[in-house]
């Protein structure tokens, strides 16, 4: 089975500080022992990019620079195939953003679903379990389910 690791699961996989981190690597590291494949997308990648870009003044922003997000998604392209996007993925997207009535900041969530659904993912592993609930074909699960 696979899984993939949402946006806050990336951020925190590599911030040793976070409170987070020990229980974050320690599920990564379950499922990967289980022989389970931990994925990623575009999309996760294009925030994860955004939160570590962001100054730190603002809203969850790390303020780091171009050259050294780019060394962390190198290190996180060894650890997370990244899943690719295509026409469908779209597709895909615009029934969910449609049937669920989905609106703002939500609508990158629905794209992740959707590539989850077209890339035969079947879980996800998130901090933020809520904001993926509402779709169904998806199993929803926090590090503290795994770890």
């Amino acid at each position: 089975m696979m899984y993939l690791a949402d946006t806050n699961i990336l951020l925190r996989f590599l911030l040793r500080n976070d409170p987070a981190y020990p229980t974050i690597r320690q599920a990564v590291r379950i499922l990967k022992t289980r022989r389970e494949q931990v994925v990623t997308t575009s999309q996760n990648m294009a925030e994860f990019w955004n939160v570590c870009t962001r100054p730190i003044t603002a809203r969850g922003g790390l303020g780091l620079s171009i050259d050294s997000t780019e060394r962390r998604v190198r290190l996180l392209e060894r650890h997370f195939r990244v899943l690719a996007d295509n026409s469908a993925t779209y597709e895909q997207w615009k029934a969910l953003v449609l049937a669920h009535q989905v609106r703002g900041v939500q609508v990158h969530d629905a794209r992740i679903v959707a590539t989850m659904l077209k890339s035969g993912v079947a879980s996800i592993l998130t901090t933020n379990v809520s904001d993926f609930r509402r779709y169904p074909g998806i199993n929803v699960f926090a590090p503290e389910d795994i770890a």
